[in-house]
């Protein structure tokens, strides 16, 4: 079982013994550390909760409701909901803070709790940190009787939502409606596969093609919208009834495109192309992470503005876009962050840029892709065991090359003349990454193999 405690929340399995994976005292013990820190923070005793369609969520979230009204806090709960959309809710409820009961893009047996300050985006690392030593050293108390907490279910907030998406003013849902789109979805049965096909007709789109939109949480592949686990929509693309293909992950925070011929878009390349329709609008700067493709580099400068790459994490990103004030970013994994929305990755405020940028551009998805740099990225990642110790990995790669060009804000990043490598160990998983970055897939896959070959030689030193 594991249990992992950072600044992208408290992600656990679910099951086993406490401490060990994500079981209901621990919920209940980082909950409450969660709920005692707003009130300490804000004085403000309104959290906003809402979770994905896994199997544990109703489980899971009717502790984190108990909980925090046992703290005297007034929950307001969106039920079945989209990480976006809470972030969204907090600062139009008044709240101080907001749970996302949502694992992301990862399996089945996994939950989690995501952690949102006042203005509905994550806590930092700094208040990260001090949540979790509240709950190791059980820092709350609980209110009396007669001052225990409210609960109020809102069941509107995804068509709110939707509304929001509309409303912004770089959505031209007359310019989609005009382009008679069909569109096939894949939402993984979760919440996507309430909130997307609504955006969709809401947006003009005039067909409307479900795959695994039905959000019992029995996820139908691997939840991460990663090529490989998208072969079924892919397929149905293949046989050419269908303008494009949109994938979101469990909690719609991630948005992947499938061109019309059944190909990968390429999940690199949504905020790129994003980038270019609203830089196209609005000059100014973009930030995404180290991980991410040079492509938006390249796009932004076209454009006349700067490029800045963040560390991992949304949070990061979000940090570094306010202090150069882009305009767009995000990350590389389908994340799309617009300000004039909010400062949250957010799969439909993507879509709705898209599909727009894609309506005005009058050609296929395809020929839309083939306006961009071509770049690959060869993501891999080896297993970490307790004896495996990373930071003597990462000096020791760093070192070696030394000659090159490194940022080390996050991991180490080796930048080449045309291509680059980024090793970190995930803040979610017991892994470290090695992404890297050519002109062309072969090349990118070679100096990966480089890189983990290097990797192994230095564990395989160590444990001489």
């Amino acid at each position: 079982m594991s249990l992992i405690k950072s600044i992208s929340g408290i992600r656990g399995t679910i099951g086993g013994k406490a401490g060990e994976g994500l079981t209901p005292i621990d919920v209940v013990k980082f909950t409450a550390a969660y709920g005692a820190w707003v009130l300490e923070k804000t004085g403000n005793s309104k959290i906003v909760i809402g979770r994905d369609a896994r199997l544990s969520g109703e489980m899971v979230s009717k502790l984190v409701s108990a909980t925090l009204q046992g703290l005297g806090i007034h929950v307001i709960d969106l039920g079945l909901s989209t990480t976006p959309t809470v972030e969204l809710a907090v600062p139009a409820e008044k709240a101080g803070g907001g749970i996302i009961l949502t694992a992301s893009h990862n399996p089945i047996q996994w939950n989690a709790l995501k952690l949102l300050n006042a203005k509905g985006e994550f806590i930092s690392d700094a208040e990260g940190k001090d949540i979790l030593e509240k709950a190791e050293t059980e820092g709350f108390s609980f209110a009396e009787v007669k001052k225990l907490g409210a609960y109020t279910a809102i069941d509107d907030y995804l068509d709110r939502h939707i509304q929001h998406v509309l409303d912004l003013e770089l959505v031209d849902v007359e310019a989609i409606k005009a382009r008679g789109f069909k569109v096939v979805v894949d939402a993984v049965n979760s919440t996507g596969g309430i909130v997307v096909p609504k955006l969709l007709k809401a947006l003009g789109v005039e067909v409307v093609e479900e795959m695994y939109c039905t959000p019992d949480g029995h996820f139908p592949h691997n939840p991460e919208p990663l090529p490989e686990n998208l072969r079924d929509i892919s397929q149905k693309l293949e046989k050419g009834n269908f303008d494009l293909g949109i994938v979101v992950d469990p909690d719609v925070d991630r948005l992947a495109l499938i061109n019309e011929d059944g190909s990968p878009f390429g999940e690199e390349y949504t905020l790129v192309a994003v980038a270019d329709y609203v830089l196209s609008h609005t000059k100014g700067n973009t930030v995404s992470n180290l991980s991410s493709t040079r492509a938006l580099r390249d796009v932004t400068e076209r454009h006349g503005g700067t490029y800045t790459a963040a560390a991992v994490g949304e949070v990061n990103v979000v940090s570094q876009m306010k202090a150069v004030d882009a305009v767009i970013g995000g990350e590389g994994n389908g994340g799309i962050i617009y300000p004039t929305s909010h400062y949250g990755r957010d799969a439909l405020v993507g879509i709705g840029l898209f599909l727009t940028h894609l309506a005005k551009f009058g050609k296929s998805i395809s020929r839309l892709r083939a306006t961009y740099p071509n770049y690959y990225i060869s993501k891999n990642k080896i297993e970490l065991t307790p004896e495996i110790n990373v930071d003597k990995i990462l000096s020791e790669i760093r070192e070696k090359y030394k000659k090159q060009p490194i940022n080390d804000i996050d991991g180490v990043k080796i930048e080449f003349e045309k291509e680059w490598v980024h090793l970190r160990k995930s803040n979610t998983e017991p892994i470290i990454r090695i992404y890297a970055e050519s002109d062309s897939e072969s090349k990118a896959e070679h100096l990966a193999k480089k890189i983990m070959q290097d990797i192994k030689e230095v564990v395989s030193a160590s444990l001489i």
